[in-house]
């Protein structure tokens, strides 16, 4: 069969794919643009959340920004996966662990409570007994969070209450990791079981450092028993501690040994959201 094509096809072909060539140079430019304009929208919700006094809502940083409901969500979730927003338990949305983690570097423990209230109440919900939060405070530890017990029995509110460090689980770990150091007149005897003799309460230490969380049986109070474990910084120094008490009578070896497991878990959660890392935070303490 005769090719009846007119002479100018081919031109016409060569024509269609250089435009499209050029096309396909253009689009670089216009991915750029709109890169650099979602940078733009992710950046505004950004400050939204840093700059709000309050947690914001979805509809409020939507309103806020004026992007639509669809971009702010997937440029929210983008922000999350990358540590830079979080959301509490309402599902609003604050400030996230990479900026957390940029305060403690400079030691801030401006909101610590509010950071760990997420880890708190998982160890609650986990243990179903009181959960403390503590620091040293003035040769004492001082209790700043708690999550209720789930039981009638053995509900004492400890916030605000001070008690010392060498017969409570949070002081021991603090006692153990250097936060806190002996005291230097005698220790005090609060129950038959307290640990009056230094080199028994030194010897204690050393197996708070071996197994990672402290013990204490009814050595501050009588028919009490609690766990603690530290809380770590950027620079690996303990900042605070995690307690689990409950009733003797209830505090089974078995409960304890699960409850400690947990307790262990959420501080260590606790301790990379204030941006400690295990192998930097080795290194940081060789070089001071």
């Amino acid at each position: 069969m005769t090719d009846i094509r007119p002479a100018s096809y081919d031109h016409i072909v060569e024509l269609r794919l250089i435009k499209w060539n050029i096309l396909e140079v253009r689009n670089p430019r216009m991915s750029n643009q709109n890169g650099t304009q979602a940078v733009d929208r992710a950046a505004r919700l950004l400050t939204e959340v840093v700059h709000a006094t309050d947690p914001m809502t979805f509809t409020g940083l939507s309103a806020a920004t004026g992007l639509a409901k669809s971009t702010t969500s997937r440029l929210l979730l983008a922000l999350e996966r990358n540590g830079l927003v979080r959301r509490d338990d309402h599902g609003r949305f604050l400030p996230g662990e990479m900026f957390v983690s940029f305060a403690w570097r400079g030691g801030a423990e401006a909101g610590l409570v509010a950071v760990a209230q997420p880890f708190i109440e998982r160890l609650g919900k986990a243990t179903g007994e009181t959960i403390n939060l503590g620091v040293v405070s003035g040769g004492m530890v001082e209790q700043i969070a708690q999550v209720d017990s789930t039981y009638f029995i053995g509900g004492t509110n400890w916030v605000g209450l001070s008690v010392p460090l060498h017969c409570s689980a949070l002081g021991k770990v603090f006692l153990a990791y250097g936060t806190a150091q002996l005291p230097a007149d005698r220790l005090e005897r609060r129950t038959d079981k307290t640990i009056t003799s230094e080199a028994a309460l030194r010897a204690e230490l050393a197996g708070v450092r071996a197994r990672g969380y402290a013990i204490t049986d009814e050595e501050l109070e009588p028919g009490l028993i609690a766990l603690a474990a530290p809380v770590y910084g950027f620079d690996g120094a303990v900042v605070a501690a995690l307690s689990v008490s409950a009733p003797a009578a209830r505090m089974t070896r078995d409960r304890l040994t699960v409850a400690a497991g947990h307790c262990v878990s959420e501080a260590a959660g606790l301790s990379a959201v204030l941006g400690y890392r295990q192998r930097a935070a080795r290194q940081t303490r060789k070089a001071g």
